[in-house]
């Protein structure tokens, strides 16, 4: 029973599983190696465990679209390589990094203890989502990169990198709060031109914002702090300058004390944004969470 039979596996994608011969097998297992991780699988038709373990391989490969490349290694026709690389029963599994085997095991093994290997050599969720988001950012859509950068950020324990580009696409979508809380956490070996970059436009956008009508407001709300008809037109002049962060915690913390202030001057109000920025906007489904709670 031979694993490679076309009739017992449909054939998966040359950039997911490849088959060693003498031909390709430096350009794979040395070359490749360095540019991802390479799971070299040795079998043989004369090992009937092959069989599982080389199906088993090829899921995971497929799943994992191309992360890592599974190289097929028929022991027999290439005892030789096999020899190489101390191999002494079939089927042996071998995961290669620069040329150079890092992991493996011999025999048969489950789904859970195969990716149990794999997953300290790949890519992580976050990985992936950090380049959808380069290219989004390339495309100049920077709604779309937040989507991808912000759970990015969470669940990589917010790692620098995946920070300053998420700040740098929140300053683009005038969310200038926003991006100075995650440029104050980078620590210093991370501030580069990037971070410079997100800095100087966080202090033009503040410097910009300061007109003085909405430097008026701010101190006649200081003044009167509960003056709903201030509070609105505070919030109107933020959304014009683009602090819409501010502009909604003050129209929702009127929807909470009045819903019907203004004839609905508050939901009317955030209706607008929510259009202006976009459903898809991570601040408008924030809001929207919010407000929805306070009027259904």
């Amino acid at each position: 029973m031979n694993p490679l039979d076309p009739a017992l596996n449909a054939a998966p994608a040359a950039d997911v599983v490849v088959d060693i011969d003498q031909n390709n097998a430096q350009a794979v297992l040395i070359e490749e190696s360095q540019q991802r991780p390479v799971v070299a699988v040795f079998w043989s038709p004369r090992a009937p465990e092959s069989l599982q373990i080389v199906q088993a391989l090829e899921q995971v490969a497929t799943e994992y679209q191309g992360d890592f490349l599974l190289a097929r290694v028929n022991a027999d026709e290439l005892s030789m390589i096999a020899q190489q690389l101390g191999v002494r029963g079939l089927p042996t599994v071998m995961l290669l990094k620069d040329g150079q085997p890092v992991d493996g095991f011999a025999g048969a093994q489950d789904d859970a203890g195969i990716r149990a290997m794999l997953d300290p050599y790949l890519p992580k969720p976050w990985d992936r989502q950090f380049a959808a988001a380069q290219g989004l950012v390339a495309a100049e859509d920077y709604a779309g990169a937040i989507a991808e950068l912000q759970p990015a950020y969470a669940d990589s324990g917010q790692r620098p990198d995946i920070g300053k580009l998420l700040a740098f696409c929140l300053v683009h979508q005038h969310r200038v709060d926003d991006a100075d809380a995650i440029i104050q956490t980078i620590p210093m070996a991370e501030q580069d031109g990037l971070y410079e970059q997100v800095v100087s436009q966080i202090e033009l956008k503040r410097s910009a914002a300061q007109s003085p009508e909405l430097t008026a407001l701010q101190e006649k709300l200081q003044r009167s702090p509960d003056d709903m008809a201030l509070q609105l037109q505070l919030a109107v002049q933020y959304h014009e300058v683009f602090e819409n962060r501010k502009a909604c915690e003050l129209l929702i913390g009127i929807l909470r004390k009045d819903r019907g202030f203004d004839d609905g001057g508050a939901k009317r109000i955030l209706l607008d944004i929510f259009k202006s920025l976009g459903n898809k906007d991570p601040l408008v489904i924030e809001f929207q969470r919010q407000m929805f709670s306070l009027l259904y």
